[in-house]
């Protein structure tokens, strides 16, 4: 896929976001950053940032996709409850510059506050990742034993809920198995955990295929209103997700599959040896790649 994919109009991309004293930042992330609004809402905002340098407009697609699948999966999970409110930006930065509220607007959401369970539950439908890597050398994917003789990339007998550690910035998230996860959140909400991400995952991976995607493997994270528990954070991003190209994932089984996600990066980085590094600055040509094959997920999956 050509980089001239990409829009030769995109702006640069945005590494920080600068609410100019009128919300009070929470947490930070890799990529996104979380404003108080109020006792019970909160503004989650996603930049480019990536390295010392971002894939431009990568925010703004993040935003876009995640809001297209949590309003997806709540028009077909009729009990489904998310941290999403709204795309309308809290009043009190309504007399921010006409310009850095547009781009504020266009990468944030306004979210329920939650209490964050500590795991992330990860569903895979393929072998690939870190559980290729475990498969290769015991057979078994996050302790569960698996039949042998499976392929890198090959369909999994049926998907699977593969959790791990939540890390902080900077660390590394580890793959527990289930009943560690539900030490971790106790066995009643780890089930529920479970059940719904598997559901997710396949309502998610029908439509992926409509649109001439494999969904590999994909993220959730879930917290807790007091009360239920709520799908929250990026739902089915580049970011998130592994997102293979359909029509030739059968004859590439056995090797790395084209993909529309940040598999690209992280190519670049082994290939130079710095996989797992931060404060790096990406080549230019990488940066409009990656850039590129975010842009077209989105125009695959929602126009």
């Amino acid at each position: 896929m050509d980089s001239a994919l990409l829009d030769h109009r995109v702006p640069p991309a945005i590494v920080a976001i600068d609410m100019q004293g009128k919300l009070k930042k929470i947490a930070s992330g890799k990529v996104r950053d979380l404003f108080e609004v109020d006792d019970e809402k909160l503004l989650f905002d996603a930049s480019e940032t990536v390295m010392k340098n971002g894939i431009p407009e990568k925010g703004v697609l993040l935003t876009k996709m995640s809001v297209y699948w949590l309003r997806y999966l709540q028009d077909r999970i009729s009990d489904l409850k998310t941290h999403f409110l709204s795309l309308d930006l809290p009043s009190s930065l309504a007399c921010l510059p006409s310009d850095l509220y547009e781009s504020i607007q266009s990468r944030s959401m306004l979210v329920r506050r939650l209490k964050m369970f500590p795991i992330e539950s990860i569903v895979r439908g393929y072998l690939t990742g870190t559980a290729w890597a475990e498969y290769s050398t015991s057979k078994t994917v996050n302790g569960i034993p698996l039949p042998a003789g499976l392929e890198y990339g090959q369909k999994l007998p049926s998907p699977m809920w593969t959790p791990s550690t939540k890390a902080g910035l900077g660390d590394k998230d580890e793959n527990i198995t289930r009943k560690q996860a539900y030490g971790l959140v106790g066995e009643e909400v780890g089930k529920k955990i479970e059940k719904l991400s598997l559901e997710i995952y396949d309502i998610a991976a029908k439509r992926t295929e409509e649109a001439g995607i494999i969904l590999a493997d994909t993220k959730f994270e879930f917290g807790t209103d007091g009360e239920d528990l709520v799908l929250a954070d990026e739902v089915l991003t580049p970011d998130s997700s592994r997102f293979w190209i359909r029509d030739t994932w059968e004859q590439n089984l056995g090797q790395a599959q084209p993909s529309f996600d940040k598999q690209h990066l992280r190519d670049w980085l082994s290939a130079i040896g710095l996989k797992g590094k931060e404060s790096i600055m990406i080549p230019e040509d990488v940066v409009m790649k990656t850039a590129a094959l975010y842009q077209e997920a989105c125009k695959k999956l929602i126009g």
